[in-house]
């Protein structure tokens, strides 16, 4: 709270009966410092709420800050800080310190605007930093009038006063003006009021209240809306409240959810609300570039169905309650998704399946003994990537300590202001799921899989990629397998190398038939060299035969065992040509077993050329990560149906206006205690050769009569800002009104 220190003070209002209890407790209230300790902690409570999300599940919590803080913060509601209680009973005391400094400095001020102080003596305006003596040709009572006539011509407010002086008649000129500086305090501090009273009353406090003193509990468990006991329930005359309303297209509902600690409250509404059409355009980066919805409001007192539309800023409005485009969400879309089987020992997950279900719902699965649970979080249609520089899909940003230049890196960040610093290439990659796959235990792992094959490289000849995302837990970022597609634009050719990888038999095929092709039949002790060689790292490559996913460690299979088989075999100084030969062995035998399996199933083989040797590469490098794939299979999405819902937000705000009223108070304010600034002037006229300050104040105005043919006059001018337009001005009104030349 600041107020002209000249006016008021900072002490709190001092009663002078009641108990001395009471007169403390009254002068904290009011008093200045106590105001300003008050707003100070609400500033911090606000930074904290606006940095920390609010209302967010207590999981997002415990794993950003562990469970002992995530506790401690939760306990002094740091999670909904501006419902909190603390946060609440610090607002009303606001409200109430705030309203005591006002009724205490209210009247000074409004007292002090009518005070022009003409009562000022002579040899006190020598004592001011403008001031300013000159002679007039006009008698005292001339000059006082015509400088009075002149300030009130200029705005001021002017208060002539005749004095009886030893050398005949004076006049003192009294004029004040910006008077509105001081209604300026008045309306800030009253702006803080109505903005505090407002806050309480389109906050938490009035649930809370229904809560406490009407019997309203909290619900914190799941079911239909409609089976919700009363007392989770508040009244369609409920006065004030902000909830959130979710609409699927082609339904309505008239019930809204009020987000609260440890559950939910449900709040009845007067009417129903349709979704006809939920509308979202976006812009290339991906981003919701509008959000609309064609709703119809179904009125239950009199029947009457409203056509609507809403937009972001541009709410519905009936009964009192506005109806706000909060977001949107899926309504309910119906997915149909394929099993990949990617375990290589189990007949039960070698087995392909399709599933059909519905975002939001779940379907039990069997993998032989175990059971897991199939829960279908998300549904997204469109997918922007970035696919320049560096790109945002699995690309890493480390820096290259051997490539470090320093006019490149002034470059990127200095320059024209539409330098980028990296290129973007947005690309719509296509649809995308998201599910769980959740064990016996309760313990799940969240999956996100593309449903088309995505092209990460610019190479000509590079492959088209599944992309195949996994994660521990929502605070990890997905970890991608990258399946090669072939020439259908299928996994399936990565598929059948897989489960040809996992039969011996198969294995030995491919084997013999690259040794055939790389030995001559003269050198059969040679072959049988090389078929060993190919044998051992074939079976490295493939590892144990073992199911994938279960509940055993995983084994040492992939590029991995293969390094590890050299570490413990091979010399140090012979393991890079070694390994040279080794990888050559493995490409060529795993070629050799793609040919295979494409003959089996009667299909032509594989051309020898760039495209086919940048599908094996890859292939090589998936078939070594999906041994670490946590699950026995993915699943793809072949087909959907998206239903889209709609978020609204509806609420009744009561104090909104007042709100309203308290930032135009304050705008206002500001202006008035920034822009304004309150100036007082005197000017004493004396007879000419009257210099004595012998003048007895508060004389009257009665004329006198004039002694000498001139005056003497001295000016004086005070301001409660120093600036450099406070002395312009002098000089100005010292050459208007004393008629000297500046």
């Amino acid at each position: 709270m600041t107020v002209p220190s000249h006016a008021v003070s900072t002490h709190g209002l001092r009663l002078k009966a009641g108990s001395h209890a009471l007169r403390s407790t009254v002068e904290l209230l009011s008093s200045m410092r106590f105001s300003i300790s008050l707003l100070t902690v609400i500033c911090i409570a606000s930074v904290i709420g606006t940095v920390l999300k609010q209302q967010e599940p207590i999981g997002n919590y415990v794993n950003q800050f562990g469970p002992f803080w995530a506790q401690v913060f939760g306990a002094v509601s740091l999670y909904t800080v501006y419902s909190a209680w603390w946060f609440m009973l610090i607002l009303a005391f606001l409200v109430i310190s705030t309203s005591l400094c006002i009724s205490r400095n209210t009247p000074k001020i409004l007292a002090d605007l009518n005070q022009l102080k003409e009562n000022i003596r002579e040899q006190s305006l020598k004592a001011f930093g403008h001031r300013a003596e000159a002679a007039l040709e006009e008698g005292p009572e001339a000059a006082a009038r015509r400088i009075g006539q002149t300030l009130v011509q200029g705005g001021w407010k002017v208060k002539l006063q005749q004095r009886t002086t030893s050398g005949g008649e004076g006049w003192m000129v009294a004029a004040k003006a910006g008077a509105a500086n001081k209604l300026g305090y008045i309306a800030a501090h009253s702006a803080i009021v109505l903005v505090c009273v407002g806050g309480l009353l389109d906050g938490d406090l009035i649930v809370r209240a229904q809560m406490w003193f009407n019997n309203k509990t909290v619900y914190a468990g799941g079911g239909l809306i409609a089976d919700v006991p009363a007392q989770h329930r508040l009244s369609e005359r409920n006065p004030t409240f902000r909830a959130n309303l979710l609409v699927a297209e082609g339904t309505q509902s008239s019930t809204a959810i009020l987000n609260q600690p440890g559950g939910v409250l449900l709040q009845d509404l007067p009417f129903a609300v349709e979704l006809k059409k939920f509308i979202v355009e976006y812009y290339s980066t991906g981003m919701p570039k509008l959000f609309a919805s064609e709703i119809v409001i179904h009125d239950k007192e009199t029947g009457e169905k409203i056509p609507a539309r809403v937009e972001v800023n541009h709410p519905a409005r009936h009964k009192g309650i506005e109806i706000y485009q909060s977001s949107f969400d899926d309504g309910g879309s119906s997915v149909t998704l394929k099993a990949v089987p990617l375990a290589t020992g189990s007949q039960v997950a070698s087995k392909a399946f399709e599933i059909q279900g519905t975002i939001g719902g779940s379907s039990s699965l069997t993998n032989g003994a175990e059971k897991m649970t199939l829960e279908y979080t998300a549904l997204r249609v469109i997918n922007v990537e970035n696919f320049g520089g560096s790109g945002s899909m699995g690309a890493t940003s480390g820096a290259d300590v051997r490539k470090v230049d320093l006019r490149q890196a002034l470059d990127a960040r200095l320059g024209a202001a539409n330098k980028t610093r990296e290129k973007k290439e947005l690309r719509n990659v296509g649809p995308s799921v998201t599910y769980k796959l959740r064990d016996a235990s309760g313990q799940a792992r969240e999956f996100h899989n593309y449903m088309l094959p995505v092209k990460m490289d610019a190479a000509e000849f590079s492959p088209a990629l599944f992309l195949l995302g996994v994660r521990e837990t929502p605070a990890e970022p997905f970890q991608y397998l990258r399946i090669p597609a072939d020439e259908q634009g299928s996994m399936e050719g990565f598929l059948r190398l897989r489960r040809a990888l996992a039969d011996p038999a198969q294995r030995d095929k491919a084997v013999q038939r690259y040794v055939r092709q790389a030995i001559a039949t003269d050198r059969p002790d040679l072959a049988a060299q090389l078929s060993a060689s190919a044998s051992r790292a074939l079976a490295l490559f493939a590892g144990p035969d073992q199911p994938a996913g279960g509940a055993q460690a995983k084994p040492l299979a992939g590029l991995q065992a293969i390094s590890d088989f050299m570490e413990t075999n091979v010399p140090e100084d012979e393991r890079n040509r070694a390994g040279e030969v080794l990888v050559r062995i493995l490409n060529g035998v795993l070629f050799e077993l793609a040919q295979l399996t494409r003959e089996q199933n009667g299909l032509p083989p594989l051309p020898r050329d760039e495209k086919t040797q940048a599908f094996m590469a890859q292939a090589v490098l998936s078939l070594s990560d999906a041994h670490h794939y946590p699950a026995p299979m993915a699943f793809e999405l072949k087909d959907f149906t998206q239903l889209q819902a709609s978020v609204f937000q509806v609420a009744r705000a009561p104090g909104r206006n007042i709100v309203y009223l308290g930032c135009a108070l304050l705008i206002l304010g500001i202006f008035a205690m920034l822009y304004v600034r309150e100036r007082r002037l005197w000017v004493w006229l004396a007879p000419a050769g009257d210099g004595a300050d012998s003048a007895e104040p508060g004389k009257g105005l009665e004329k006198g009569p004039e002694s000498g043919a001139g005056s003497q006059a001295t000016m004086a001018m005070s301001t409660n800002r120093q600036t450099m337009d406070g002395g312009k001005e002098f000089e100005m009104l010292k050459t208007k009104l004393l008629q000297v030349p500046r």
